[in-house]
Parts: structure tokens; sequence; C-alpha cells
């Protein structure tokens, strides 16, 4: 039986087209991330004395970076090293996708609200008004709607078929509403790994950064003999603190948005299962 898969093929390429593509979009956004560190960020405005720093950027004048002291909170920023342009771009990317998947989502959930539909649909079950139902699901859209209509339209096909038992109609029901909500889930879950995995590494990379900071703190702490550079051990000691506090808080809000987008998700889905059980229910009631 071929007739709970009448748009297979049509649903199979939208959701591979579905969603943006990370291999293009994470390497345009880390060049983003290494503009805002080197010409914002790193823009003589945000130091003391801006006036003998050549260039547009901190990072080509030829001041010693020694020497250079921030007077703004951006400049402070700077001051967190070559970490900080990567813990930018993990920011960047956390904002991109989480803006992707909130709007993947909004589509998913269809044009009307999600729980009158639901509503709807059942009650419609419940009086056999196929037709209309079907009606409501072009009217709903998003990947609820599709998975609804692709049962509904099974529904009425094998409605119609006497060559197979009550059985096995329940069987070619169940199948068709499990591969619809199938190829509807990949485009609901895409992305949402970078995510998760931004949740952990923002926190590990912003830990080298501390690294970092305080082996420069502890270097000038010992280089200095009986006198150690307190200038120096400031630097570093505040390098770390920076990239600690970029990587915690990258970190955090991707945690937050990840774990909302997958209850986003989950809710979805309870959806999808409740109609689903009702499409179901109502065959064996009046087939």
């Amino acid at each position: 039986m071929e007739m709970n898969v009448s748009n297979t093929d049509e649903q199979v390429v939208a959701k591979k087209q579905g969603g943006l593509n990370p291999a293009v979009i994470i390497p345009i956004i880390f060049l983003i991330g290494v503009a805002i560190y080197l010409f914002v960020l790193g823009n003589p405005g945000n130091f003391r004395d801006a006036e003998k720093l050549g260039g547009s950027s901190v990072a080509f004048s030829d001041v010693d970076g020694k020497d250079i002291h921030p007077e703004s909170f951006l400049g402070i920023i700077y001051k967190g090293g070559v970490i900080v342009p990567i813990l930018i771009t993990f920011m960047l990317t956390v904002i991109v996708f989480s803006i992707e998947r909130a709007l993947v989502l909004g589509k998913a959930a269809g044009s009307g609200n999600l729980d009158n539909f639901v509503i709807k649909i059942r009650s419609l079950l419940n009086q056999n008004r196929i037709d209309e139902a079907l009606e409501e699901c072009d009217r709903q859209k998003g990947s609820v709607g599709n998975v609804v209509k692709e049962g509904l339209t099974t529904y009425k096909a094998l409605a119609k078929d006497n060559t197979l038992n009550k059985e096995q109609k329940m069987v070619a029901l169940n199948k068709a509403i499990e591969e619809a909500t199938t190829l509807e889930m990949p485009m609901l879950e895409k992305n949402m790994m970078i995510l998760s995995t931004l949740g952990t590494v923002a926190t590990l990379v912003a830990l080298l950064g501390t690294v970092i900071g305080m082996i420069k703190a502890f270097f000038a702490l010992g280089s200095g003999g009986g006198t150690p550079d307190a200038a120096a051990l400031s630097t570093g000691i505040s390098e770390a603190l920076i990239n600690t506090a970029l990587g915690i808080g990258t970190s955090a809000i991707a945690i937050i948005l990840y774990n909302f987008f997958t209850s986003k998700i989950d809710g979805l889905t309870y959806k999808i299962d409740e109609i689903s059980m009702s499409i179901q229910q109502s065959f064996a009631e009046y087939n």
C-alpha cells in the first residue's frame, strides 16, 4: 500500500532544504566575531591616549600592548586575549541558531492556535467528519497539520479499501502516522545539537582562556624577582576573569535556550500523538 505516502518525496525535499546550514553559517559568524573583536572592541576610542594609536584597531597600532589601558567596558573585554573572538563566535552562534529555531518551531506549530486546532480536530473525528478535519489541516498548516493531514488522508483511503481486514487497516493507519511524524521530526530537531554542544564547549574554551590568563599572571609574579610586575599581574588575572565571564554567560544562555526549544518540540510531539490517538480511535469506531 502506498496511500499513506502520497507526498513523501515533497516532504523529504522540504526537510533537506529547511533550516540554516551550519557548515556555511558558522565560518561566516567566526569572521564576524573576529571583526567585532578587532574593530569594535579594539577600537582606539576604547583606550586611554587614543591619539597615540594608529589605524582603526589597537591590534594594528604600533603601541606596545602592555602600555594600552582600556577606559571603557569594550576595551576591557578586548584585553581578554585571543580566546575572546572564539567566545564571541560562540555567543553569536547561539543567538543566530536560537532565532532560527524559534522561527522554524513557530512555523511548525501552524498558522492558528495549536490547542484550538487539537480540540477542533478531535471534535470532528468524534463526529466522523473527516473532510472537514482535512480542511482544518489545510488552514492550520505546519508540521502538526501535515502529520494530521497525512493520517486523515490514509484514514479515508483505508475506509474505502475492501482488501484488508480491520486489524490490517489499523496497522497501516498507525504506520502512515508514524512515517509522517518521522519525516517532520528532523526539521524540528535540526541544529539543536549546536546549542547543546555550545552549552558545554563554551565553558571549556573559557577555561582555556582562564588558564592562559593565570599563566601570564604567575609568570609576571615570578619574573619580577623580589618585586613583581603589578601591572602584568593584574592584566593576566583580568584576562582570566574576562574569559571566564564570557564563557559562563554563553554557556548559560545556550543551555536555557536548548531546554526551552526542547520543551517546545516535546509539546508539538505531544499534540501530534494526541491527535493520532484520536484518529485511530475514530477509525476503530466507525470502520
